[in-house]
């Protein structure tokens, strides 16, 4: 019989009681975290890097079974490295950059998600969800162990929440009973069902798409390759609609599109999941490991921060699964919440900073539920006419290329372009490719010593290429460093191609969180100090 979805695969910080419970008075934290799944963790992580106290509270011990999440991005990975732990989550996933998709039997497309070099990670890696956030735990325990003021609380459940002006007071339940303490900010990363936003009373906006989807999880040896496959109308006629994954372990993920009106309590028993899987796969031995019916919605808070609670992942917002934009956008939040969280709680930028932080992640996730609501309708389409639209499709894809565009399985996870904001600076590069426009994720590019992503590193930097510049600067307490680059650290020329384009130098001010604040022809001081007071939410 396969795992029992709910026992942990990892139990990785078992309760153990804490001083706080102990405390005459409840004891005030800087930042608090409710939830210990992945967003919740590297949340921690990245405050914790800048030394700023933060406490995770978690009502379980550890990490869930089941795979869940599987698909991580590009983006995802280099959020992980600038933490320290993207290396090992590349060294276990199973990295893949090409998918294709079938109607019946037939291939009537395939896609190539990277096809240019020059990248220190792959388009995506498939990793079940357990793995990922053990990596990053095992980070928390290093960094803990260098000093960072990091603390995981395992079996700790918030029951209540009371809201003052300047901090929120948490009712706490343990095994050894119930305490409180206070937190300056409180970070909700406590899941699509998220207690803490009904303790607010807030809501989602959005779309419930009346389909349900059966995943399984089965070991096997097979010799598909290592692709998404996608099938509309298998010829299998196990599902509407069927995906196929490789991830580690010879496990594969096998998602079956099986209506709306379907009795789940005899779709998850085991004999008919095997019967589904059989008519797909043949006369093949395989092991079930673990298996879920979920039902999506496509939906979001109206807005991200309410006064001193900020919330984050599926809490603030939830898609799809369809283009691997869940657990993805959950890492973009944490990676535009984390510097400017830090900034404000140093003094160093208004609290005003993070309304911007509801405003850009908004703005992602309305990104994000636009693509996966249009790969929804036209996976499960509505009506006959939607329906045969759809057929007709993926009938001259096959032999037609202006057809292809038009098949969507799901448009995968890319970073948001945060264009038009407001902590984006001037965009004064005559020539300047549009990929590196104001408000992008920098991509990254190969240097004689490395990656150049790598070299941004975790704080405002002047990235300079064949222009002079200072060596560093501060402006009204924020500083930002040169990494000046040339011709000479350009080995294929991608940097050029990616941040040049038409231009004969560069400068470009980079934030924390690798996005491009603003950019110029040449170093302008006054330019630059103004676009660096823009970037943190200050007058220029």
């Amino acid at each position: 019989m396969f795992e029992d979805r709910y026992s942990l695969a990892f139990k990785l910080y078992p309760y153990e009681k804490s001083a706080d419970q102990d405390a005459a008075s409840p004891v005030r934290h800087p930042v608090v975290i409710m939830g210990g799944g992945p967003i919740g963790i590297a949340t921690a992580l990245d405050l914790g890097l800048q030394g700023i106290p933060v406490v995770v509270l978690d009502d379980h011990e550890g990490i869930g079974m089941g795979s869940r999440a599987i698909c991580f991005a590009k983006r995802s990975l280099e959020i992980a490295d600038r933490y320290g732990c993207g290396d090992p989550m590349l060294e276990k996933g199973v990295v893949w950059n090409v998918g294709k998709v079938f109607h019946k039997e037939g291939q009537v497309y395939e896609f190539n998600l990277l096809p240019e070099e020059g990248h220190k990670y792959p388009a995506f890696i498939n990793l079940q969800q357990p793995y990922f956030e053990k990596f990053i735990v095992d980070r928390v325990r290093e960094a803990q162990a260098a000093g960072a003021p990091i603390e995981l609380r395992g079996k700790n459940r918030v029951d209540n929440i009371t809201e003052f002006d300047d901090y929120v007071e948490l009712a706490i339940s343990t095994p050894d009973g119930d305490y409180k303490i206070k937190a300056d900010w409180l970070i909700g990363a406590d899941g699509a069902a998220s207690p803490l936003r009904g303790m607010l009373g807030l809501d989602f906006q959005g779309r419930v798409f009346q389909d349900s989807f059966l995943i399984a999880d089965i070991k096997m040896t097979a010799d598909f390759p290592t692709e998404r496959w996608f099938w509309f109308e298998p010829s299998h006629g196990s599902g509407a609609s069927t995906l196929l994954h490789k991830q580690p372990d010879n496990t594969w993920r096998i998602d079956f599109q099986i209506g709306w009106d379907v009795d789940r309590k005899e779709e998850m028993k085991e004999e008919n999941i095997r019967r589904r899987l059989d008519a797909m796969l043949g006369d093949v031995d395989y092991e079930m490991v673990w298996s879920s019916i979920y039902t999506f919605q496509c939906k979001r808070m109206d807005k991200f921060r309410h006064g001193r609670v900020l919330f984050a992942g599926d809490s603030a917002h939830q898609v799809s699964p369809f283009g691997a934009r869940g657990a993805n956008s959950g890492m973009q939040d944490v990676d535009n919440l984390g510097w400017k969280l830090g900034l404000v709680i140093k003094g160093d930028a208004p609290d005003s900073l993070l309304d911007s932080y509801s405003e850009e992640r908004v703005y992602g996730a309305e990104e994000n539920i636009l693509n996966s609501t249009r790969a929804t309708d036209f996976i499960t389409p509505k009506s006959k006419a939607s329906h045969i639209f759809r057929n007709a499709v993926l009938s001259l894809a096959g032999d037609y290329p202006f057809a292809r565009p038009l098949v969507n399985s799901g448009r995968l996870s890319v970073p948001c372009t945060y264009d038009g904001l407001s902590l984006n600076g001037p965009d004064m590069l005559t020539g300047g490719p549009a990929r590196t426009r104001v408000g992008s994720a920098c991509p990254d590019a190969p240097l004689v010593d490395g990656f150049l992503l790598s070299q941004l590193g975790n704080g405002f930097q002047i990235l300079t290429i064949d222009a002079d510049a200072l060596d560093s600067l501060i402006e009204d307490g924020v500083g930002a460093k040169q990494l000046k680059l040339s011709s000479a650290d350009d080995p294929t020329g991608a940097l050029a191609e990616r941040y040049l384009g038409d231009a004969t130098s560069a400068v470009y001010l980079i934030r924390p969180d690798q996005h491009v604040a603003a950019r110029w022809d040449r170093f302008d001081e006054t330019a630059v100090r103004a676009a660096l007071r823009t970037a943190c939410g200050k007058e220029a």
